[in-house]
C-alpha cells in the first residue's frame, strides 16, 4: 500500500484490548482526512481494527504484512 500515516502507532507485543484502546485514544489526536498506521503483532487485531472501524464511522483502508507484524491504516472521518 502507498499510504502516508500523520500518526504511527507501536502496538507490537501489545494483547487486545490494548492496541484498539490506544488506537482510539490516537484518533483523537487526529484531524478529518488523517490517517492512523497501526503497527502490531496481535492476531486479534484483523478482525478488531475494522470492526472498530466499522462501528466509529471511520475509514479502513487496509493492512499490509511487514516483518513479523502487520500494519493497520484507518482515515479519520467524523
Amino acid at each position: 500500500m502507498d499510504v502516508k500515516p500523520d500518526l504511527v502507532q507501536d502496538s507490537i507485543g501489545q494483547l487486545c484490548p490494548m492496541p484498539i484502546a490506544f488506537m482510539a485514544r490516537n484518533m483523537k489526536k487526529l484531524e478529518v482526512g488523517q490517517v492512523l498506521e497501526v503497527r502490531a503483532d496481535d492476531e486479534g487485531a484483523h478482525a478488531d481494527v475494522p470492526a472498530w472501524c466499522e462501528q466509529t464511522g471511520n475509514e479502513f483502508l487496509g493492512e499490509e504484512p511487514a516483518d513479523g507484524f502487520f500494519r493497520y491504516y484507518v482515515r479519520k472521518t467524523g
